[in-house]
């Protein structure tokens, strides 16, 4: 039996995704577990993720033997782990995604995130791990910057399922749906069947709370009344869109869904609490609803799974206006909302790269160590 708390979030409409991946939790039947015990209906992974997995213990130590005798280099050796990895846990979700048609049993892998600002080896790279997975649920991250944006109508377009990430601002949501309409008008034109490809926008939460909270202590007095509600709230705003963008009165998108297409479901990222004085159950329960992915750490999954919950209901729908009162309390404060999802996009952007980096570094160590 799954945990009811779980099963609660997903009778609410939120499947709960694991944000972890490693060769361990494969080996010894722990995805496996989480999926059979705790509603886990899809995983995502990142730059850090692979970092630490593929720097911790001895479960590559095997493969990376053989990549260092064929010749590989870093890069090569951490994408191929990395894409075996993925590959397994497609076929561990592979069920799932069945009984779902697709919208669940997904496990994503990012483009290298040096090219967060580089279309043209976004959009190579996105279609050569989608060939290279080969795995129809399988999902590719591309970030939601500038210059990626139109790598995801491209991939999109090419039939390719496509998970767009580090989305902070309400604004780039804006844009990250276009992106994705724009990609299924296309994909629709070039002939796909339009029901097998499904879309998410990972918009992050707890980072926004950790940059406001910040400059709302810094502003002090009645501002830090405000402190840990910007999170949820920017989150209820990016849902309000989500409403409009693919409701029943959505002119650009009405055909599109007449054809078979799948509305790009927001995903709740960045959802274990920074603030410990924070529940932290605080960014799943405040954000669950209809048609999303909250997309987990193992700490806040199981946190959800033990918590005194009476319950987990709808808290989205329906709590626009509230939430754009509180994003205008934080801009009357003081805080200048436009710095802060600057200051994140590529913050985000940074924090991956050099994690990235830093794993690309040590295997090359590893590499070079193994020859001796």
């Amino acid at each position: 039996m799954t945990n009811p708390n779980l099963d609660a979030l997903a009778s609410a409409g939120t499947s709960a995704w694991l944000d972890d991946l490693s060769r361990q939790r494969l080996d010894g039947g722990e995805l496996k577990s989480l999926v059979d015990d705790y509603a886990v209906v899809g995983v995502t992974t990142n730059p850090a993720i692979f970092s630490s997995a593929m720097t911790t213990g001895d479960a590559y130590d095997a493969q990376l033997r053989e990549l260092a005798a064929s010749g590989a280099d870093a890069a090569e050796t951490v994408f191929t782990m990395a894409i075996d990895d993925v590959r397994r846990a497609c076929d561990e979700l592979a069920d799932v995604s069945a009984r779902s048609g697709g919208a669940d049993g997904r496990v994503s892998i990012e483009v290298d995130p040096r090219f967060a600002d580089d279309y043209d080896e976004t959009i190579a790279q996105a279609r050569q791990l989608w060939e290279r997975v080969g795995k129809s649920n399988a999902m590719i991250k591309v970030p939601a910057t500038d210059a990626s944006l139109p790598a995801v109508s491209d991939a999109l377009a090419d039939g390719i399922c496509v998970n767009v990430t580090l989305i902070f601002s309400l604004e780039r949501y804006r844009q990250v749906v276009d992106a994705f309409i724009t990609g299924i008008e296309r994909a629709k034109e070039n002939g796909h069947d339009l029901s097998k490809i499904h879309s998410v926008a990972s918009f992050f939460v707890s980072r926004v709370d950790s940059e406001i909270d910040k400059r709302l202590e810094a502003l002090g007095g009645d501002a830090l009344a405000l402190r840990g509600k910007a999170g949820v709230a920017n989150a209820r705003l990016a849902y309000r869109e989500f409403e409009r963008s693919f409701g029943a009165d959505a002119e650009r998108w009405a055909p599109l869904s007449a054809a078979g297409a799948n509305a790009q479901r927001p995903l709740w990222a960045s959802t274990g609490v920074k603030n410990p004085d924070y529940p932290a159950t605080l960014y799943v329960t405040e954000l669950a609803g209809p048609h999303t992915v909250n997309t987990m750490p193992e700490k806040t999954l199981r946190a959800t799974a033990d918590a005194d919950l009476d319950g987990v209901t709808d808290t989205l729908s329906g709590q626009g206006d509230e939430a754009q009162a509180v994003m205008d309390g934080i801009a009357a404060a003081g805080v200048d909302l436009d710095d802060v999802f600057t200051v994140l996009e590529r913050e985000g952007v940074e924090k991956f790269v050099d994690s990235w980096q830093e794993l690309l570094d040590s295997i090359d160590g590893r590499l070079r160590e193994i020859r001796g």
